[in-house]
């Protein structure tokens, strides 16, 4: 394209390494010639929304993304699909007779040597047809220019197809090249940004499983017709979207779909969003980590969730009462996440935050993707008890009514006894653990020879003190840790070391995150050393 042929409105171009969006082609007042009003991905690239001298040109999906620029040659407006494909799978022969000079790449460019028939390795590589996987993530495909078929031809056995950061500006071209691979299960489409189809896209994706939309502005009602036309799709993903709002439908008929990712929206309002979600029959995993969700009421009669397995970590989440709501919508979930929630914070209750939650919800199996043994849930179970009756109120009905799983506990536990709940108390405190915890910044000495090495690490790392119960899992014990320091779990990975009888320190390693403390030897008194680095 140049100055005599610009783009038309939709078209998707780069310049400068920013990707952007054509809003607006023509003339802006006041002076001549032609103007792009372009609206960029990155909005810290744009400089208003279409409006200037109080005359708007164009709208922004994001405020203040966009900008005016002249058409130049700088401007680059993508290339083919096949053209993309070819150019990462495939090079070029140089010729049988050929040698060529390679550089070792493990020696930073020092080492240069000859090598002959390279040919034949490329030609290994040059066998499109057998392809399963196909990333084209930031290769700036923006059509398909080749017949009809001829993608089908070319790479008919992808499974896997990436074309994230694309410069494809609808989904009538995403329809075209998914129809051409009929084995394609898995399309990944983050960072675009795609006009609604205007064709049929009914025999595109029959065999698509997963799909991923983040970070594509795609609303959930978008969202919801694409995925009309994917008849055997199971996961999709739409996060980064700022999505604020959901839509109460009726159930969508037919619909597998058995996982939402909803990560890092806006979205606030449980019931709504409950509402919506259970218009899919067969969803088992939603995510909704880093959304503003503050308060989950109990539901009403058939307002329940079939959901197995949900992320609700780093929303808003203030009391207790949500936690055992949150057992009401879901009486079949399974695995939870909620660290990063303001419920953790608690002073008092925050440092038995992993009891009070597996009380709280009997389906759990895992919460902060650390198990629940049966034997934590017993301790658990205990502690919740004991705790309601010390510091509940007096009455049987007010124990029901503020605490859900009160009567049922008991009926499994046994009641607590009044005069014995301080003696029940205490022994769950004497079963706590007293573990120190000392934060390093250099890896401990590995020989048992080293005492001097070994105690100067000790006197010199920070100390901290955690109180847990044998039964906790290594897994867990790392969370509790990360909890305590305020570490980021997502972000986070700690070494652990406990130090033995001779002094030296031996490796808690991952593998062994699923046993318990006990099994691994860990003690009341245990000195374990604990670095951090990020993930």
């Amino acid at each position: 394209m140049d100055d005599s042929h610009p783009p038309v409105v939709g078209t998707r171009l780069r310049l400068a390494g920013h990707a952007g969006t054509v809003r607006f082609v023509g003339n802006v007042d006041n002076t001549s010639g032609i103007w792009l009003g372009v609206e960029w991905d990155d909005p810290k690239r744009g400089k208003h929304d279409g409006l200037k001298d109080g005359k708007r040109y164009f709208t922004c999906r994001v405020q203040n993304a966009g900008s005016f620029i002249r058409p130049t040659p700088s401007i680059f407006y993508g290339t083919s699909f096949l053209k993309a494909l070819y150019s990462k799978y495939v090079e070029l022969p140089h010729g049988s007779e050929s040698q060529e000079k390679v550089l070792l790449g493990s020696s930073n460019g020092a080492i240069e040597v000859e090598a002959v028939d390279l040919d034949k390795i490329r030609g290994k590589f040059a066998h499109l047809d057998r392809l399963r996987e196909v990333s084209l993530d930031n290769e700036n495909v923006s059509r398909y220019d080749e017949p009809p078929g001829t993608i089908r031809t070319t790479c008919p056995s992808v499974r896997g197809l990436d074309l994230s950061t694309s410069l494809i500006s609808s989904w009538d071209l995403i329809a075209r090249i998914s129809a051409e691979l009929p084995a394609l299960q898995r399309l990944s489409l983050n960072r675009n940004r795609l006009q609604s189809p205007r064709d049929s896209m009914t025999a595109a994706f029959t065999n698509l499983i997963e799909l991923r939309l983040n970070g594509t502005l795609t609303t959930w009602n978008e969202m919801q017709h694409v995925t009309a036309a994917m008849p055997a799709l199971q996961i999709v993903e739409i996060g980064y979207n700022f999505i604020d709002e959901l839509s109460s439908t009726n159930s969508i008929q037919g619909s597998k779909i058995e996982t939402i990712n909803l990560d890092s929206n806006d979205l606030r309002d449980w019931v709504h969003i409950s509402d919506s979600l259970r218009s899919y029959p067969l969803l088992e995993r939603v995510v909704l980590t880093s959304n503003k969700i503050g308060k989950i009421p109990p539901p009403l009669m058939g307002q329940t969730l079939g959901v197995k397995h949900l992320s609700l970590s780093f929303n808003h989440l203030e009391f207790w009462p949500d936690v055992d709501a949150l057992s009401a919508w879901c009486p079949a979930l399974n695995t939870l996440t909620l660290n990063g929630n303001p419920l953790f914070d608690d002073p008092v209750l925050g440092r038995n935050s992993r009891q009070l939650t597996i009380a709280r919800i009997p389906t759990l199996v895992a919460i902060d993707a650390a198990p629940v043994s049966a034997k934590e849930r017993t301790d658990s179970e205990l502690f919740y008890l004991s705790h309601i009756a010390r510091h509940g109120p007096n009455s049987e009905k007010e124990r029901a009514l503020t605490y859900p799983h009160w009567t049922e506990l008991c009926e499994k536990h046994g009641r607590p006894a009044e005069h014995d709940t301080h003696q029940n108390q205490d022994k769950l405190s004497r079963r706590l653990m007293e573990l120190n915890m000392y934060r390093s910044a250099v890896t401990p000495p590995s020989s048992n020879a080293d005492h001097e090495a070994s105690n100067s690490l000790i006197q010199n790392a920070e100390r901290i003190t955690l109180r847990v119960l044998p039964t906790m899992t290594l897994r867990a014990l790392r969370l509790k840790i990360c909890k305590t320091m305020k570490y980021s779990p997502a972000c986070t990975a700690l070494a652990l070391w406990l130090q033995m009888q001779d002094k030296s320190f031996s490796p808690l390693e991952s593998d062994r995150d699923g046993q318990d403390l006990a099994w691994l030897g860990i003690e009341s008194g245990s000195n374990i050393i604990f670095t951090k680095h990020d993930k």
